[in-house]
């Protein structure tokens, strides 16, 4: 997980050295490892490196090719025999992923994107052109931002550069703000107007005539995978994710696990070990992080990660989090560029820092995705509406009956609400639970209904498959969700995905939904698969129960210290309505059944906004917004100190 930031002044002037020492104080703590950079006529390219792999050790960035496009690449590349073998030339296996992937865009320039598998991000300047290149893996596991201006185009791994050393102004952007406090936003989107992300699977080109960004791969809905056995799904799915597993156990460092007892992070762990104890995996050793509070009546966790641990033989780090009583967040002592960056200084927050510092682990395995792509979610409408679309009628009536008993609903109700996945979306709740109108106001709502609402889609009945479609809205909230996320740099890690392999995904998508989920039978296939691998206890449980004490805490509180604001910054914007805000905290203190994350949300926006009134010079207002208090919505680059 190295960091970059580029400059290129397409007017040609050059650029002023004095531009990357101002980068570096921001740019140095996501990269203790070393240094690289070129300053050369109009273009500046600053690097620093944090090594994860053995060979990244051996990378000299930026690096530049024969034909002198200058390349920075960050990432692992997971198909590297397999690009060796096919590129023919002066690699070998102890080649950098660096050289691999500098190779590939030499001979097969922007159509090498489709073919590295990975977690990556890169930038490709060609003087030739005079053009820029920004590209990011399918499901964009790294960030990479871009601001172009009239004349010059400013890119970074972390937004703060863009926006403290911009020298201008920017407004905040609504739409963020909006996917925010609901679910996430738009991949492409940051909080000001005017610096984008390039979207996962996708590349920015920018040349003198303009930018553009296109996607270079999807998933084929044609490809579909049919065996005639139960057995064999089950023998490609242990394939296919201990193959996901262990391309991420790849590093000459310690490794750091998330283990709940779940099934996501437990069938990680269990793999995990069991390729390592066939001398499969790079990795010399894994270690364990779990949470409990003890405090809470509907929280089980700690027997089933103990009883793991006791099993591995190793027991690993526990963090206690049933003090949790506020969001802790540090307000104005440094810039957050969003509200997942604003720094915590909770007790689990300083628990997990001296745990990964101790054990001198850099890399986290997260089950994120687990639940979302291996049938977590016990809905049959994926099922049904592929056999309503492709007219498999006495299938249908069949397993209509079965989910009906399973769910104690008339099949005809699940049938209702299959067909009306097909139709223009009229809801105005979101898949929370939390009523919309409950906390924002009318107008706000109403401009950005799509992004509150997570950017639902309708069913198409004609093209893939309806199970197909739902996969990839799945996998776009999965995107959404990484792409809102923030770089750590206190401690500093990376973190990877082994649920969002691109491979094992491919495999996934291209099977019966039946294969997934079945009636009474959440997660078949994995559990199937995994049987002998994952105990038993953890493989049968019940779905983990939703913990609400602490969430519920935190909103009674933190939720009245900001009415109790003389300034609740979200309500001045126009975001949010106090009083109907005010009624939410009340319902969550008297136990009223409310989703708690978007309330959970707006305190983080708060914070935050709070934070860049400290931290930065701020004027206010949103548009459509009249209060003479108020003045245009503004962040002064000029202001903001690092």
């Amino acid at each position: 997980m190295s960091v970059q930031f580029g400059k290129w002044n397409r007017d040609g002037k050059p650029i002023d050295p004095k531009e990357l020492e101002e980068v570096r104080p921001a740019l140095a703590p996501y990269g203790p490892d070393g240094e690289g950079y070129i300053c050369r006529g109009n273009l500046a390219v600053l690097y620093r490196a944090f090594h994860t792999t053995k060979e990244s050790g051996r990378e000299k960035q930026p690096f530049i090719t024969k034909s002198g496009c200058v390349i920075t690449w960050d990432g692992r590349l997971d198909n590297r025999e397999e690009l060796i073998n096919r590129l023919k030339c002066e690699l070998s296996l102890n080649s950098t992923d660096l050289e691999i992937a500098a190779t590939a865009y030499e001979q097969w320039e922007r159509n090498s994107f489709a073919e590295l598998i990975g977690d990556w991000a890169v930038s490709v300047w060609n003087p030739s052109d005079q053009s820029l290149i920004l590209a990011k893996d399918f499901v964009g596991t790294r960030h990479l931002y871009y601001s172009v201006q009239k004349d010059h185009v400013t890119w970074c791994t972390i937004l703060d550069p863009l926006v403290l050393f911009a020298g201008r102004s920017f407004e905040l952007e609504e739409e963020y703000i909006a996917g925010w406090l609901s679910f996430f936003p738009a991949a492409h989107l940051t909080p000001y107007a005017g610096i984008e992300a390039v979207p996962p699977s996708s590349y920015v080109r920018i040349a003198p005539g303009g930018h553009k960004v296109e996607r270079y791969w999807d998933f084929d809905p044609a490809t579909k995978i049919r065996y005639r056995t139960d057995a064999e799904y089950e023998e490609h799915f242990r394939s296919a994710f201990s193959k996901s597993v262990q391309r991420r156990l790849r590093s000459d460092r310690p490794i750091l696990a998330e283990l709940s007892g779940g099934v996501d992070s437990s069938s990680i762990v269990c793999v995990s070990d069991r390729l390592m104890s066939c001398g499969l995996a790079e990795t010399p050793r894994l270690d364990t992080v779990s949470y409990y509070d003890d405090l809470e009546p509907n929280w089980d966790e700690r027997p089933l990660f103990t009883k793991l641990e006791k099993e591995r033989g190793r027991t690993g780090c526990h963090i206690d989090v049933s003090g949790e009583t506020s969001l802790d967040f540090i307000v104005g002592q440094q810039f957050a560029a969003t509200p997942a960056s604003l720094c915590r200084c909770s007790q689990q927050e300083t628990a997990f820092a001296q745990c990964i510092r101790a054990q001198d682990d850099r890399i986290l395995l997260s089950g994120i995705g687990g639940d979302e792509v291996t049938g977590g979610h016990p809905s049959p409408t994926s099922e049904l509406a592929d056999l309503l679309v492709s007219l498999q009628l006495r299938t249908l009536i069949h397993q209509l009956k079965a989910w009906s008993i399973n769910n104690r609903k008339p099949w005809f109700h699940l049938l209702g609400g299959t067909a009306k996945d097909f139709f223009p979306l009229v809801r105005t709740r979101s898949s929370t639970g939390l009523s919309l109108e409950s906390v924002l106001r009318p107008d706000f709502l109403r401009r950005h209904k799509g992004a509150l609402l997570g950017y639902p889609k309708r069913l198409r009945c004609f093209g893939p498959l309806p199970s197909f479609q739902d996969n990839l809205s799945t996998l776009n909230m999965l995107q959404r969700q990484l792409a809102s996320s923030a770089l750590s740099k206190d401690p500093l890690f990376e973190v990877r995905y082994p649920y969002l392999d691109r491979s094992f995904l491919e495999f996934l998508f291209s099977i019966p939904r039946n294969q997934l989920l079945r009636p009474g039978q959440r997660r078949s296939l994995m559990r199937r698969a995994l049987r002998g691998v994952v105990p038993d206890e953890v493989l049968n449980r019940r779905r983990k129960a939703y913990s609400v004490r602490t969430p519920s805490t935190i909103i009674e509180g933190e939720g009245g210290r900001l009415l109790r604001k003389s300034s609740f910054r979200s309500a001045l914007l126009g975001i949010v309505d106090p009083k109907l805000f005010s009624t939410a905290v009340e319902n969550v203190r008297l136990g009223h059944d409310l989703a708690l994350v978007p309330l959970l949300r707006i305190i983080a926006v708060e914070s935050w906004l709070d934070n860049l009134y400290e931290t930065a010079h701020w004027t206010l207002k949103l548009p459509k917004v009249s209060d003479p208090r108020l003045g245009p919505l503004r962040v002064s680059a000029e202001k903001i100190q690092i």
